[in-house]
């Protein structure tokens, strides 16, 4: 499926959602995080980044917990055009953080938001460690 296809339901592009510690949701955070990295070894499929990032963002929509995916581009090694996806529902990050330092935000999109309350757009970028 083209990208242009999924990216609308993905939530609001150029937002984050809050970087606020959300000690209520920490225990279903980790869970879909686990299912996530178990699911992605018995799938009959690859199961990269980019499809980690929306299948966790789509579970934690089912459970209304916000969150932000993001898309980054990096050059590898040779000089190539890499990219990567990630997730992140307030300081935790739910998939993709491996590696995600290298990668330069060229896309993010806010789900879940409650409030219209958003933090950041393109040109300022919030992240924690």
């Amino acid at each position: 499926m083209p990208f242009a296809k999924v990216a609308p339901t993905l939530g609001v592009p150029l937002r984050e959602t809050s970087f606020k510690k959300n000690v209520s949701n920490m225990k279903e955070l980790k869970n879909v995080a686990n299912a996530i990295r178990i699911m992605s070894n018995y799938t009959f499929w690859e199961s990269q980044c980019l499809v980690k990032a929306i299948a966790g963002m789509k579970m934690l929509e089912r459970r209304h917990i916000d969150c932000t995916l993001y898309l980054g581009t990096a050059r590898d090694e040779k000089g190539s055009m890499i990219a990567h996806a990630w997730l992140r529902s307030g300081n935790f990050y739910v998939s993709g953080a491996e590696g995600m330092e290298r990668f330069t935000v060229v896309g993010m999109f806010a789900k879940g938001v409650r409030n219209n309350e958003f933090m950041g757009d393109r040109n300022e970028q919030h992240y924690s460690t």
